[in-house]
């Protein structure tokens, strides 16, 4: 009976004003393109590190700590399955998120412990990869905050008058989201310290 009447008022509503189910169409596939983004730019971070793992190794023989945190890092951060479901549940969003979040913090210490060895900052293996890290972390910070704005539409829509009763009727909910208060850490990338003189433009992977 519920059900019913909640489906009468939302086709009353449609009448009306709209229901806004086409907004909940247009919102929804572009939270699945700013998603699609989000992971193809963990991906891109995930394939540098094992390169820039055994390029530190060569030289820096004595932080295998560091470096097996980052290993493990990479490892919990890859293993998650990221479908597009997982954001439409909470707790497996957050576990994403927080190994995401684990890896950044990982690769942050290595490039700290990099600044003892400058032999290896003078690699020049090891500053490309540097700088494409670089890039990639500010596409990660870019990615993530269009995927942000997208949800924070969709979950207005979701809450709003008349939509939230189309919303009920059709089950559409609230999508996990990333912590707002975590991206000015992500979009303040690794430094790379190239002279002026040694810059040169890495090509996208």
């Amino acid at each position: 009976m519920r059900k019913f009447l909640l489906a009468l008022v939302a086709t009353l509503v449609l009448g009306l004003s709209g229901c806004g189910y086409n907004t909940f169409q247009s919102t929804d596939e572009q939270i699945k393109a700013s998603w699609s983004e989000v992971l193809n730019q963990y991906q891109r971070r995930a394939d540098l590190v094992p390169n820039l793992v055994n390029t530190v190794k060569g030289y820096a023989k004595y932080e295998q700590d560091t470096l097996v945190a980052v290993t493990n890092a990479r490892s919990k951060a890859t293993a998650i399955t990221a479908t597009p479901e997982l954001v439409n549940d909470p707790q497996a969003f957050a576990k994403f998120e927080a190994a995401q979040k684990e890896l950044s913090g990982a690769l942050s210490k290595l490039l700290v412990v990099v600044e003892k060895y400058p032999d290896l900052k003078a690699n020049a293996g090891y500053r490309d990869l540097q700088a494409q890290l670089e890039g990639t972390e500010n596409r990660i910070a870019v990615a993530r905050n269009r995927y942000i704005k997208s949800v924070q539409d969709y979950n207005v829509t979701v809450r709003s008058f008349p939509s939230n009763l189309t919303a009920m009727v059709f089950g559409y909910s609230v999508k996990a989201n990333f912590t707002v208060g975590d991206e000015k850490a992500i979009a303040a990338p690794p430094v790379v310290n190239l002279g002026a003189s040694d810059k040169k433009t890495v090509s996208p992977r």
